[in-house]
């Protein structure tokens, strides 16, 4: 029988839980995601975890920080003006937003603390710094 190495095109079902047994994502429900393995289409834990697998397997892994979303990164803290929110919009803590940058490219931040005359924006991703745990399933190798 096959196993999975880098370059195949996989379908694979998939539950992501964290420490504490909470799901962050899974594909019940959906059709199995497909992607290519080695491609960077996935967290490089996630992409590890399926070489050597044979269609129908099932197994269940712990990819740590490194492997997953990276460690959370105090360069990704922005310090954005009060002033320069709407004036009908009152920030609050855990509040999540969207951002711009230069390139135009939109990405999420969520509200960490505010101070007197700024408001402190977390960017990272919002799994960065956690071990996860998968549960999964090759259903096959196309």
């Amino acid at each position: 029988m096959t196993q999975v190495k880098n370059g195949d095109k996989v379908r694979v079902h998939y539950h992501g839980k964290l420490n504490d047994g909470s799901t962050f994502d899974s594909s019940e429900g959906r059709a199995p995601l497909e992607f290519e393995v080695g491609s960077g289409q996935v967290i490089k834990g996630f992409d590890d975890a399926l070489e050597g697998m044979k269609a129908g397997e099932k197994k269940t892994v712990v990819i740590p920080a490194e492997n997953a979303y990276g460690e959370a990164s105090e360069h990704n803290m922005i310090e954005y003006p009060l002033a320069d929110f709407p004036e009908e919009m009152k920030p609050e803590v855990g509040m999540e937003l969207h951002m711009s940058d230069n390139q135009g490219n939109n990405f999420p931040v969520v509200i960490r603390e505010i101070k007197a005359d700024s408001v402190v924006l977390d960017a990272n991703h919002p799994l960065a710094g956690k071990e996860l745990t998968f549960d999964i399933e090759l259903v096959e190798i196309i």
